[in-house]
């Protein structure tokens, strides 16, 4: 899977692990770096909401296009596929070969609060 970046801070903090590590903790880096690797080998986007934990799942209202995978309770890694005409069916999506990694966000209680960047 190719895999760009929401942006350069994302970007920054995606391609050090070890600098994650430091800055956000060695559980939530091991987590977060398991279900990224697992991105990178699989061959599309519908084999990896096939086979990763942290039941990924689409988002809706202001994040609809894109999906959480959960790294903890309730830190969400937030992809977002890219496809023809931002077509989310099962079809386009085992075409996917190429996501955006949003960041690792918490959207829970009615408000978002943002891990990474």
């Amino acid at each position: 899977m190719e895999i760009i970046y929401d942006d350069n801070e994302v970007e920054k903090v995606f391609n050090d692990f070890e600098m994650m590590k430091r800055k956000k903790g060695a559980e939530i880096t091991r987590k977060i770096k398991n279900r990224y690797d697992i991105l990178v080998a699989a061959i599309n986007f519908m084999e990896y909401l096939n086979i990763t934990p942290g039941k990924p799942h689409a988002l809706q209202q202001n994040r609809k296009g894109q999906y959480a995978v959960s790294v903890d309770k309730n830190k969400r890694l937030i992809i977002e596929p890219i496809t023809d005409n931002n077509d989310l069916s099962p079809k386009a999506l085992e075409k996917c070969e190429k996501v955006i990694i949003k960041g690792v966000i918490d959207y829970h209680g009615g408000k978002e609060t943002t891990y990474i960047p």
